[in-house]
């Protein structure tokens, strides 16, 4: 015998019946196969359900053309796009204005624009030095601080700060070190660190804190150096709630106190052991934090992409021989 709890229809009271094995039984089949055809008829809904609107939408194009290539595009606070390419690679398609050239060139065509969202223009600026593949972070009062690049870049430190008629403001050898292919990040100071970059094994701040800031030197960079290829610049930086930083390269992370140049923790190589950071160029984004009571429980980075070394090196070979 089972007790059956039901509702007397003449009093709000609650009763309790005795029922047999066999007529439960009977009930739960009765029950599961109303079940089972309430699902039919909602997945019957679900399919012949019309589209969502979220699933819509379509392309537009803005302008026709900005004049230069966006190697490199930031938002700002204002709701205004800066972007920057090259100057190595011959004129652009927009001119700087009131006749202007750069310093010491017979090159008169910006080599960046500031897009401006609102009203869908664009206007022209000057970058003097190269800035390819050079890196920038947003600094906590809005200025875009961007640093390093190629030849006349290498040490270089521009800053631009939006407005209706700023340009881009530059300091020769603003760093300590040559810097392509480094990677900025903000510290909780309002500095921000720079990492790496080609044949560069350490790190350094900015702005300094004394003219005599020296560079600390980064095993871990060496450690993930492939000779001849490298995998290991332009590295995924991120930082912790704690102060430390994740720095992957490579194929695998560690968790590093930059203020004591000590590492916290190493984490193990990611399965396969391929390269992730360029040449092999994936990418890798800090995923939402979860939080308790204002304290981050879990700090999750999720890494993509990449090219295995074999492919990497075939490339590498085929440049070489046809030039």
């Amino acid at each position: 015998m089972n007790e059956y709890l039901k509702q007397s229809p003449s009093h709000p009271v609650y009763t309790i019946t005795l029922l047999t094995k066999q007529t439960l039984a009977e009930i739960m089949a009765f029950s599961t196969t109303l079940l089972y055809h309430h699902l039919l008829i909602l997945v019957f809904f679900l399919l012949h359900a019309p589209p969502c609107s979220a699933a819509g939408g379509s392309w537009s194009i803005n302008l026709p053309s900005i004049g230069i290539l966006a190697m490199h595009m930031q938002l700002l606070p204002n709701d205004r796009v800066v972007m920057y390419d090259r100057t190595d690679f011959g004129d652009s398609n927009i001119s700087l204005p009131n006749g202007k050239c750069r310093p010491n060139s017979t090159d008169c065509s910006a080599h960046s624009i500031e897009y401006d969202v609102v009203s869908n223009t664009i206007r022209a600026l000057m970058v003097l030095t190269n800035v390819w593949c050079s890196s920038g972070t947003l600094m906590p009062d809005g200025r875009l601080v961007q640093t390093g690049g190629w030849a006349d870049g290498y040490r270089r430190v521009r800053i631009y700060n939006s407005c209706g008629t700023c340009d881009w403001k530059e300091i020769t050898n603003g760093l300590n070190q040559q810097r392509w292919y480094a990677t900025n990040h903000l510290l909780l100071d309002g500095r921000k660190i720079i990492i790496g970059g080609r044949q560069a094994f350490n790190y350094e701040f900015y702005p300094k804190m004394s003219a005599s800031e020296n560079s600390p030197s980064f095993p871990f960079l060496v450690q993930t150096n492939d000779p001849n290829v490298e995998n290991n610049v332009y590295p995924f930086v991120f930082l912790y709630p704690d102060g430390n930083l994740f720095v992957f390269a490579n194929n695998r992370a560690i968790l590093f106190n930059y203020s004591k140049n000590q590492v916290v923790k190493t984490y193990p190589t990611m399965l396969g052991g391929q390269p992730r950071n360029h040449p092999s160029t994936g990418s890798a984004v800090l995923l939402p934090l979860r939080m308790k009571k204002g304290i981050a429980e879990s700090f999750e980075v999720l890494v993509c992409g990449g090219r295995p070394k074999e492919h990497l090196l075939m490339q590498i070979m085929e440049d070489l021989t046809e030039h």
